[in-house]
């Protein structure tokens, strides 16, 4: 069986890695990347957000057909088809999904003739370093870059690293995608384009990547039990962005815990219990330093010039998705 991407794209030839400047075998490298495509329930939670069709890239971390991506691709899924190099068609089911690092494990169904790609550290990774960013389809479909930055990642979805890598130039088509160190090992799994104005970076455009050392200490629990075997976050299910030392928020889940509560679009956030928060990272890591998920957590916000209190009753946010219900 051979399916066709939805997505098509073209990567400049002048960007794209030669085998003859590689340390490694690139297209063995390469081959490991395998394209994705999911199919999930109109009536899932994450539909409305992320889509009922997804389409991304994977990669192979073991002989057994072990494939490492992002989560949201696979997130919900009822159906997963993979494509190796040679446009052989693969079923898969997922195997595990965290929250916390955002990545996601697909079990293949079937043989993919794909080697295993070793996994690498991004501890080794420094700024200034040449990478490459690989989507599935060999050289063709992979970019020279290099690390623009290492830094904390606040995403609006309640997301948050301590340090992600991001490489530019810009990936056209990179979630799951594979960034490879000079070794040929893995070094962090695509996630995001993103764009930055500051005084280092002026119009920065990349990609932001997932460190694959986040995954480590959780492999086993997510192959063994496909969730993290400790209690879940706090989730209150709010959309939040940051702007002049200011939290706020954009848009809350439907039927989420925010939404519940009364907190609203427009409301500045300026306090978690009392501890005042002027970024997201802050804003996060204090709502979960109150317990796990089901504590309740109590908003500093102004709405309309006037403060006031909103104490939402957390959840775990699994418990929203349709099953497998994962963490």
């Amino acid at each position: 069986m051979v399916l066709e991407m939805t997505e098509t794209y073209t990567i400049d030839p002048s960007l794209r890695p030669d085998p003859g400047s590689c340390a490694f075998d690139l297209d063995n490298a390469l081959a490991s990347v395998v394209a994705l495509q999911t199919k999930v329930p109109d009536n899932a939670y994450t539909a409305q957000a992320l889509g009922d069709e997804r389409a991304g890239h994977g990669v192979v971390i073991s002989d057994t057909g072990l494939v490492l991506t992002i989560g949201y691709l696979v997130i919900e899924a009822e159906t997963i088809w993979m494509v190796d190099h040679t446009g052989q068609a693969v079923p898969g089911h997922v195997a595990g999904y965290d929250q916390e690092t955002g990545f996601g494990l697909v079990q293949a169904l079937g043989r993919l003739n794909a080697p295993a790609i070793p996994l690498g550290t991004a501890t080794e990774v420094h700024v200034g370093d040449p990478v490459i960013f690989a989507g599935h389809g060999g050289r063709a479909n992979a970019v020279n870059a290099i690390v623009a930055d290492k830094r904390e990642f606040a995403g609006y979805w309640e997301y948050l690293l301590d340090e992600a890598l991001f490489t530019e130039p810009p990936h056209p088509f990179w979630g799951g995608g594979a960034l490879i160190d000079t070794d040929g090992r893995l070094a962090g799994i695509g996630s995001l384009f993103v764009q930055k104005n500051s005084h280092e970076l002026d119009s920065f455009d990349g990609n932001m990547v997932v460190p694959i050392d986040i995954l480590l200490p959780i492999l086993n629990d997510l192959q063994r039990f496909g969730q993290v075997q400790h209690p879940p976050r706090p989730w209150i299910g709010a959309l939040s962005a940051e702007a002049d030392d200011r939290v706020i928020v954009v848009n809350t889940w439907d039927g989420g815990p925010a939404e519940q509560a009364g907190l609203e679009p427009g409301d500045l956030v300026i306090g978690v219990s009392g501890e005042p928060v002027a970024s997201l990272g802050q804003f996060y890591r204090r709502m979960w330093a109150l317990g796990a998920a089901g504590v309740t957590v109590p908003l500093d916000i102004v709405r309309d010039g006037r403060l006031a209190e909103v104490s939402i009753a957390s959840a775990d946010r699994s418990a929203f998705y349709l099953a497998p219900k994962l963490h």
